[in-house]
């Protein structure tokens, strides 16, 4: 099989499997045996695609075969098969599955997208089931995106799907009643994997570029399933507009470049133009949500020409705006550091000194950052020495551990 072929094969797997997925959970109502035999269809057809070519409804072969082998799995295993009766009565009261039209696949990822990010289950093992069932990573690449043992992925993995069959979390769509208590904590799934991506919590790297990649097909996908949701446009709209800037954000040697510093002629304008769009979409027929909000900050950094000519009062008023959706310290630090660029660094760092007693704040390192930056311009030379030694032991990445220990070594000289 040429390199064409294989790459044509792995692009219909990747795009076929969380359909397949969500069908089969939607039908047998356990996400092991749809796990199993969405294995066992793609191997399938790892025999014969590369002989008789790739069908021409790939998702519709892929899901006849894996419903085969799950109908032979059930006749050896009559316990197993009365169980998942049962389950599937309580998923058809809650949900009547949709008919499959013409041989397609019925696209049934929402269902699982809800599924995967109920409330019942823990963040952590949410974030983990959404990347394997819906990201289509193995266990073992999940382990390696949050730098965890396997074993200990797989523990998080199994503890979910265990929730979901002794919880009885049905696999649905929420009601229209529902979706805005629910939608809140898929998109915050999304954006923990972003997050994840954009600035790896430990490790050699500043960036995972293929997290943040993932969680902006993830939300993609959402977007086309729910297009009428205007904070999903403003969550896709913040991560490309963010992501944007990834090659501009570390040089050669993968060291940090701060924003004043960055190349923008690197930043990718169409992901620019694409991201101020869904702003646009996100902020228009309503009032405003919180990444919506975050989009349009992220949008007037992207616009401007260099960070001097930055629209810092439109970006502190929005801080403004954001604080009064989701009241947090981390947006009030952010909003500390916008006042410093508007006002000076004595207006910031009074914001930040605000802040001094909030538990959260306490390990956070870009708090002690921020301090940091504004002592060191102020000319509070031992004051700004403790704040980067205290960034300095919270730091995860050895890029920001550099970056860190440059600046102390530049100060203290």
């Amino acid at each position: 099989m040429d390199e064409q072929a294989e790459n044509s094969i792995e692009s219909v797997f990747r795009e076929e499997r969380g359909r397949l997925l969500a069908s089969l959970v939607r039908r047998f109502g356990d996400l092991d045996l749809a796990e199993e035999v969405t294995s066992e269809a793609v191997e399938a057809a790892l025999v014969h695609w590369p002989v008789d070519g790739v069908p021409a409804k790939p998702g519709a072969w892929l899901l006849t075969t894996a419903r085969r082998k799950a109908v032979d799995r059930l006749r050896r295993d009559q316990a197993y098969a009365a169980r998942l009766a049962v389950m599937q009565v309580d998923a058809d009261r809650a949900d009547p599955a949709p008919p499959t039209v013409d041989g397609e696949l019925p696209d049934e990822r929402l269902q699982l997208f809800f599924t995967c990010s109920h409330p019942a289950l823990a963040e952590d093992d949410r974030i983990a089931l959404t990347l394997r069932c819906l990201g289509g990573l193995t266990t073992p690449e999940v382990a390696r995106a949050f730098l965890v043992p396997s074993a200990t992925m797989a523990q998080r993995i199994v503890r979910a799907k265990k929730k979901i069959r002794q919880a009885r979390i049905p696999f649905r769509t929420p009601s229209t009643e529902e979706l805005p208590e629910r939608l809140p904590g898929v998109l915050q799934v999304i954006y923990s994997v972003f997050t994840e991506g954009y600035a790896a919590s430990s490790g050699p790297d500043l960036q995972r570029v293929d997290l943040a990649v993932e969680a902006i097909r993830l939300a993609r996908i959402l977007r086309a399933l729910l297009p009428d949701e205007r904070e999903i446009a403003g969550l896709l709209a913040l991560m490309l507009l963010v992501h944007a800037r990834r090659d501009a954000r570390t040089d050669a040697g993968g060291g940090i470049v701060l924003l004043e510093d960055q190349d923008r002629g690197c930043w990718d304008q169409p992901m620019i133009e694409e991201g101020s769009d869904l702003v646009v979409v996100a902020l228009t027929g309503g009032a405003p949500g919180p990444y919506g909000v975050q989009a349009a900050i992220a949008a007037l950094h992207d616009e401007a020409a260099d960070v001097e000519s930055t629209d810092w009062p439109q970006i502190c008023a929005l801080y403004g705006v954001l604080l009064t959706l989701t009241p947090s310290p981390v947006v009030a630090v952010n909003r500390a550091v916008a006042l410093a660029m508007r006002d000076g660094e004595e207006v910031g760092l009074a914001a930040l000194e605000e802040l001094a007693a909030e538990p959260k704040l306490a390990d956070y390192h870009p708090y002690h950052l921020a301090r940091a930056e504004l002592l060191a311009r102020m000319g509070r030379t031992d004051a700004a020495i403790s704040a980067y030694r205290r960034a300095l032991n919270l730091v995860g990445t050895e890029p920001e551990r550099a970056y860190l220990e440059r600046r102390l070594g530049e100060i203290s000289d």
